[in-house]
């Protein structure tokens, strides 16, 4: 009986040490990053792991875990702000390059298309942008990929991940390759990300046919036990009465996840589910909370587990283990950047942004020239990826080219409470050979503001790399409208601006931040305006006209995180202007120079600028400083409203640029002010400004007219806002108060919903 109970123990000891377990993880967007608390709750319980398979989200932290990476690790990566900066296709900080960011304009619609030599359009109709998704995949897989050869039973821990093929609607195991590629391709959402090619053909995301691949882990593994994790939320076998209104707004991700079902575990095996209803699948930015629920969950269902599961593997077996396999790891030296589907020329172009064909290069340099180069918006669809020579026991960087998007439309504009919303249509074509040609031609139109703008720029990668951008611009300001509804103005701005510029800039990259460009344009400009408060029918305007160049070196940086109403990051414009103009003037009928012959005059200045900008944050309350201060020796025109009007202004609040403002323009002065913005909830937000301007000589107007200048210490300007502003797809919808120290403005409602964006003047 002794001989009879000890080979039972033996056996039992046996079939509890042989005893696999796999873990499935289903999709599930955001949701799936409560997947991290399961992996956490069942290591600390000494509960083996010995496969692990995944799809979508489950497949990217499935794959994270097989990688080498510790359910820690796995979840201060979630908790990074890194995190939200891939997933809205932002560039990681510090490697946000300016060098190519392009001038502001009130669009909200970008249309990517591709324009062949037949010239017929193919729409590119992902909505995320995946520089960084992609680079960061690539970059945190590329050492686990080579420790294992390719080949994922060769991981951590053994891995299968599943993807789609979209056009036999066939589902498609992952199990070798490069790691990267495939978590990449696993959670490519249709509609959301460009599709991977892998192995001749486009993948998308698993599940779109398999959300909970259980029955891949039973097929691939054989286990003994299933520990099945789904935090999809799609798991209604009938209509959801009571409940669709609130679903409704998720319909696509509904439609392109195929259904959970827990069903798929067998009886064997463990289901769990983590009560997620109080998430989205668009809740990064509650990562903690999310990895919380799983844990919690995965505890309260531990008694089972462990009744299911009589194997242990301790935290300090499984940490030597992760140890043995990381230590492993090569060193990440590139021997090659590999391009594929440019021509000679265009890889003479691109490998600039790699040392010039220094070999080997560091990691850093490959991420630093990658960045360079995606900062381009015509390169923001190149593939990144990794691979191994076991030979050289380096790496080769490849870069995929993917259909290219030749062909950008953008669409925006505004419309506000009073006469100034325009609609704005932006185009955009791209060459790309020996250098590269951007195109554009940008068009505003409206009661208040017109404007047309040609320009073409040439990027080349000689010399340390360099562009050259001639461009024309038309502007046309008619201050005459303008009127608020809702506070009425007893005088309206009697003022159109004509505004003419042709030339050419030439920039080269400062650093990683900063640009600096040379300008030299030649200038038209028409003012038309009233020498009085009035205009009668019969009154003809003065006409200011002014011809000549303006020549000028600036300093730039930008990294704020919105077009306007940021509320992170900084701007500086550093310049020095020459101008030299010819004045002419011909006076109307509310001159007191009416019938005087006024010979044209020769107008020559130099100005320097200096506006700053930037943002602190923490938590909900972000405050800044904005600074401009302009110092010159512009002479005075040849009246006092053709001198005022063509003076140098402090624009701190979205609608100064439509308003005449004579009390905050001077040739001299120094300009600030605090903001202050608290996040009343998600992409609401309560501002509040206020701004001094002191000009150093003051502008006044004479008894005849003329422009005269004061040199008063005293006078100070103050300009201030308050209200509410909602980021919305389609730009900022805002609704503020805005007080001058002005008496035509002095106090003003504006309510508007898009950017209110314009072009600079010539001479700004």
């Amino acid at each position: 009986m002794r001989k009879i109970l000890i080979g039972l123990l033996i056996v039992f000891g046996l079939t509890a040490h042989a005893q696999k377990v796999a873990v499935v993880m289903s999709g599930g967007a955001a949701k799936g990053i409560a997947h991290i608390g399961v992996l956490k709750a069942l290591e600390e319980n000494d509960i083996p792991i010995d496969y692990i398979v995944g799809t979508s989200m489950g497949g990217i932290v499935a794959g994270c875990y097989a990688a080498g990476m510790s359910p820690d690790q796995i979840e201060q990566t979630m908790l990074t702000d890194n995190l939200l900066r891939w997933i809205n296709g932002q560039l990681e900080e510090g490697y946000n390059y300016y060098y190519n960011k392009n001038d502001n304009h009130p669009s909200f619609v970008k249309l990517n298309l591709s324009l062949d030599s037949t010239f017929n359009f193919n729409l590119n109709s992902s909505l995320a942008n995946d520089i960084s998704l992609n680079f960061a995949m690539a970059e945190k897989m590329a050492q686990p990929s080579a420790i294992a050869h390719g080949n994922f039973d060769s991981l951590f821990i053994p891995l299968r991940l599943v993807a789609a093929e979209i056009f036999t609607q066939r589902e498609v195991i992952l199990k070798s390759g490069a790691l990267g590629d495939a978590l990449r391709a696993t959670q490519t959402v249709p509609f959301f990300y460009h599709p991977i090619r892998i192995d001749g053909r486009y993948l998308f995301d698993g599940g779109v046919y398999n959300n909970f691949p259980v029955d891949v882990a039973q097929k691939e593994f054989t286990p003994d036990v299933i520990i099945g994790s789904n935090v999809s939320s799609k798991i209604y076998d009938e209509y959801p009465k009571g409940e669709d209104d609130k679903l409704i707004s998720k319909s696509l991700l509904y439609l392109l996840l195929d259904k959970s079902n827990p069903g798929d575990v067998p009886a064997s095996g463990i289901y769990i589910q983590p009560n997620l209803k109080p998430f989205t699948g668009f809740d990064f930015s509650r990562a903690k909370a999310l990895i919380d629920s799983g844990y919690a969950e995965t505890i309260r269902m531990m008694p089972e587990i462990k009744a299911k599961i009589a194997a242990r593997r301790t935290c300090e077996d499984v940490a030597t283990a992760r140890n043995k396999f990381n230590n492993k790891t090569t060193p990440m030296l590139v021997d090659n950047i590999v391009m594929g589907g440019f021509n000679n020329q265009q890889q003479r172009y691109i490998n600039r942004f790699f040392n010039r064909g220094r070999r080997p290069l560091h990691f850093s340099d490959v991420k630093s020239g990658y960045y360079r180069l995606v900062s381009e918006d015509y390169f923001k669809n190149v593939y990144p990826s990794f691979s191994f020579n076991s030979t050289s026991k380096r790496f080769n960087f490849q870069l995929a080219r993917r259909p290219s998007n030749n062909f950008q439309v953008d669409f925006g504009g505004v419309i506000a409470t009073r006469d100034i919303s325009n609609i704005f249509l932006g185009l955009n074509y791209y060459y790309f050979n020996r250098i590269l040609t951007h195109a554009s031609a940008n068009f505003y139109t409206g009661s208040f503001y017109k404007s047309a703008q040609l320009k073409a720029r040439l990027d080349f990668p000689g010399f340390g790399q360099f562009y050259i951008e001639p461009e024309a611009t038309f502007n046309d300001w008619n201050f005459i409208g303008g009127n608020d509804i809702i506070v009425k103005k007893s005088n309206s701005t009697v003022l159109d601006r004509i505004d003419r510029k042709l030339g050419v800039s030439v920039g080269i990259p400062v650093g990683k931040r900063f640009k600096a460009a040379a300008q030299a344009h030649f200038i038209s400009n028409n003012d038309q305006y009233i020498d009085r408060d009035v205009l009668t029918s019969t009154d003809t305007l003065d006409k200011l006209l002014l011809t000549g160049g303006r020549f000028g070196f600036h300093l730039l940086t930008n990294t704020l995180d919105r077009k306007q109403y940021a509320t992170t990051g900084k701007s500086y414009d550093f310049g020095l202007d020459w101008f030299d103009l010819e004045e002419q003037l011909i006076p109307g009928t509310t001159s007191l120079q009416r019938g005087i012959k006024l010979e044209d005059q020769r107008r020559t200045w130099v100005r320097g600028t200096l506006i700053m900008e930037q943002y602190f944050r923490k938590g909900i309350y972000s405050s800044g400083y904005y600074v401009h201060a302009t110092f010159s020796n512009q002479p005075l025109f040849g009246n006092y409203q053709g001198t005022i009007i063509n003076a140098p202004g402090f624009f701190p609040i979205q609608d100064s640029r439509t308003l005449f403002l004579q009390n905050f323009r001077a040739f001299n002065f120094v300009a600030g002010g605090w903001r202050n913005v608290i996040s009343v909830r998600k992409n609401l937000d309560f501002r509040l400004e206020g701004y001094l301007f002191k000009p150093l000589e003051t502008i006044v107007k004479g008894n005849n007219q003329e422009a005269v200048l004061s040199e008063e210490i005293t006078k100070i300007y103050f300009a201030g806002t308050a209200g509410f502003v909602l980021h919305s797809t389609v730009g900022p919808i805002s609704l503020s108060v805005n007080y001058y120290d002005d008496q035509k403005n002095q106090l003003g409602v504006l309510l508007h919903i898009g950017f209110l964006l314009f072009n600079k003047t010539s001479l700004e």
